[in-house]
This record gives C-alpha cells, structure tokens and sequence, in this order.
C-alpha cells in the first residue's frame, strides 16, 4: 500500500491577507471595538448619573404625597440643613443676600418654579421666610420637597 498523505489547506505555505493587494495596509476601522467601549461608558454613565443629585446632605420629612413626574429642565433648588445654613443648588447664601441673588437667577431662567429642602427640624419660622425670599425674588411656584413614606392623614397606612 503505497499512498501519500496530503496536507489539507494546500497552497505551498503562503498565507493571503484578508483585503490583501499585496503587501498593502488595510485602511478599515474595526467598528467591534468601538461599539464595545461606547457601551461601556454607557453603563458607567448610566450608574453615576443618579449620584450626580443636588448633594447637601438634609434629613427630609416623610409624607404620603407621591413623587412629582420629572421635567426636561432642572429646577433650581434651595436647601436649609438642620443648623440654618441655607444654600441655592450647591452654593452657600446668607439669609440677608438670598432675594439678590434669586433675583438675579431669576432674570437668566425662564421658568419660575423652585424646590424647597428643609431638613425635618428646621423651624417653621425659618420655612416661612425663606419661602417670602423665594417669592421677592422672583420665584412663584414653589414646591416642598419631602420623602415619601410618611403617615397618611386619612387613616390609611402611609407605611
């Protein structure tokens, strides 16, 4: 029995580029690889988006009320923490400059409505005058901001 055993694949050991016209370079973007990182930052920013909130820390009172829908553009928020400092987003404000400056970010927007945070143990006193602030300075609609889950008046079960 004399038989050959041939090579599968034959061609003499010379291997063909892919787009090959001789030795030339290929000139196409490898899409995959782009793809695969533009997801990635999608995810990254899909899970930090929600810590990138208004961040002064306050101890917000509960309330059966539900959560408001959201809206196209970010509202302006003041904040009063438990001490008394009160703040317009991030940025720190003496109660005798708050109607300036509101007044002042009042003429750049072109939406009237603020958020209120006051931490739980603000004094009503306090809430009241700065809300007056908030309307001298421009501001007509002016939402209370709290958590939910607080007791309901009516006797259901607010959890």
């Amino acid at each position: 029995m004399a038989g050959g055993v041939m090579k599968s694949g034959g061609g003499g050991g010379r291997r063909r580029r892919r787009g090959g016209r001789g030795g030339q370079p290929m000139a196409e973007i490898n899409v995959t690889p782009m793809v695969d990182v533009m997801l990635v930052l999608l995810i990254i920013f899909m899970v930090a988006a929600p810590l990138l909130t208004v961040g002064v820390p306050v101890e917000l009172p509960k309330t059966a009320a539900s959560a408001l829908p959201s809206e196209a553009e970010e509202p302006l928020a003041v904040t009063i923490t438990a001490d008394g400092v009160i703040t317009i987003q991030t940025t720190e404000v003496p109660m005798d400059e708050l109607v300036n400056r509101l007044r002042a970010i009042a003429m750049e927007r072109a939406d009237d409505r603020i958020f209120l945070r006051a931490d739980g143990a603000v004094p009503y006193q306090v809430v009241a005058q700065v809300m007056g602030a908030l309307n001298r300075g421009g501001f007509s609609s002016i939402g209370l901001v709290t958590d939910s889950g607080g007791p309901a008046l009516d006797g259901a079960d607010g959890g």
